[in-house]
C-alpha cells in the first residue's frame, strides 16, 4: 500500500474501473490501481469526482487535504468506522477517569522526553562545535526526568514539565541548524522560519496517520488520556504522536544536514514561511520513506489501547524504538 501525493494544480482525478486516473490539463499522466492506495494527500487546487471519493472510502483509504499555501490540514476523510462500538464506549469511560489516565499520561511524557534527550546525545557525537548547548539541553531534560521519577504530578503540573522540557530541547536543537535558517525555537500558526515550516508539515502528516490508526482500531480519535478532550481536537491522535515527535525532529535535521532540503526551497509571505513546490516534492518523497516505521508503531499502539480499554489491563505503550524494522 502507498501514499499518493498531489502537489500541482490543473490536475483531474477520476475513477476508471478499479483505477485512479490522473490527468493534467486533459492529458493522461498516470493510472494507479485503487488497491495500492492507502492514503491520498492533496495540496493544491484540483478536480476530482465523487465516485472516486466513494471508492476510496470503501477501500478504507484516507484522503488528506492540506492548505495549498500554509500546509495546514483542511479536511481528512476516513473510511467506514470500526463496527465494534464497545471499544469506543470503554474508551470513553476510561478517559473520563483522571486516576486511570494519570499513569498513562506520565509514562507518555517520560517517553517523549527520553526520546528528546536521546536525539541530543546522538547529535553530540556528531557536532562537537555545539557541545555546550547540547549538554545544557541534555542536563535540563535529565533534571525533569528525575523529578518525574520521584513524584506523581497532577495533570497541570505534568503539562508544565512537558512544556519546560520542550523549551530546553528546542533551544538545544536550534544549535544544530544553520544560522541562515533563522531557527531559534518552536513557533507556529504561521511558522516563521524554514525549520518550523518543515516541522509543522511533518507533524500534520504524522497526526493524520495517528487519526487513521485510531479510527481503524475502533477508537475515537477525539478522546485522549493526556490531551484532554477539547472542541475540534483529535486528542487521542495528539497523545499517540508525542513519543514520535523526536523521531520527526531527527528526520528533519537529517534532511537539512544532507541538503535534501535547502534554504532556497522556502520563501516568506508576510510573517509566514512557506515550502515551495520543489521543496514539497523533495519533502514528500523523503517523508514517505521515513513514515513506514511510525505508521506500523501507530497501528500496534492503537490496537493495544483498544484491547486495554476493553479489558482494563496494562496499556502496553511500547517504546517506538523497540518496533524498528
Amino acid at each position: 500500500m502507498a501514499t499518493l501525493y498531489i502537489n500541482r494544480s490543473d490536475i483531474q482525478l477520476t475513477l476508471e474501473s478499479q483505477t485512479l486516473r490522473i490527468e493534467q490539463n486533459g492529458t493522461l499522466k498516470n493510472r494507479v490501481p485503487l488497491k495500492l492506495i492507502e492514503r491520498l494527500v492533496i495540496q493544491h487546487n484540483i478536480t476530482l469526482d465523487t465516485g472516486l471519493l466513494l471508492k476510496l472510502a470503501e477501500n478504507n483509504a484516507t484522503v488528506l487535504i492540506l492548505s495549498p499555501r500554509h500546509s495546514r490540514r483542511v479536511a481528512l476523510m476516513l473510511g467506514p468506522a470500526h463496527n465494534q462500538a464497545a471499544i469506543r464506549l470503554a474508551q470513553a469511560c476510561q478517559v473520563s477517569d483522571a486516576a486511570q489516565c494519570q499513569p498513562m499520561a506520565q509514562q507518555l511524557v517520560i517517553s517523549k522526553i527520553k526520546r528528546q534527550q536521546r536525539l541530543l546525545k546522538q547529535a553530540l557525537t556528531q557536532r562537537a562545535d555545539a557541545r555546550k548547548p547540547l549538554l545544557d539541553g541534555i542536563n535540563h531534560l535529565q533534571t525533569i526526568l528525575d523529578r518525574l521519577a520521584q513524584t506523581t504530578p497532577d495533570h497541570a503540573t505534568l503539562r508544565g514539565h512537558e512544556g519546560a522540557a520542550a523549551r530546553a530541547y528546542f533551544q538545544a536543537y536550534a544549535a544544530l541548524m544553520p544560522p541562515s535558517f533563522g531557527f531559534t525555537g518552536r513557533n507556529r500558526r504561521p511558522p516563521r522560519d524554514p525549520i518550523n515550516a518543515g516541522l509543522s508539515l511533518a507533524y500534520t502528516l504524522l497526526h493524520s496517520d495517528a487519526v487513521r490508526a485510531a479510527h481503524m482500531a475502533g477508537l475515537d480519535p477525539m478522546l485522549g488520556f493526556y490531551h484532554r478532550p477539547s472542541f475540534g481536537r483529535e486528542s487521542l491522535a495528539s497523545d499517540l504522536i508525542e513519543p514520535l515527535r523526536p523521531h520527526v525532529d531527527a528526520w528533519l535535521w537529517e534532511q537539512i544536514r544532507s541538503r535534501h532540503l535547502r534554504i532556497e526551497h522556502f520563501h516568506h509571505d508576510g510573517q509566514a514561511c512557506l515550502l515551495g513546490k520543489a521543496g514539497r516534492d523533495t519533502f514528500f518523497a523523503a517523508w514517505e520513506q521515513h513514515a513506514k516505521h511510525h505508521r506500523r508503531w501507530l497501528r500496534i499502539q492503537s490496537a493495544a489501547l483498544a484491547k486495554y480499554w476493553r479489558a482494563q489491563g496494562t496499556p502496553l505503550l511500547a517504546d517506538p524504538d523497540d518496533e524498528e524494522e
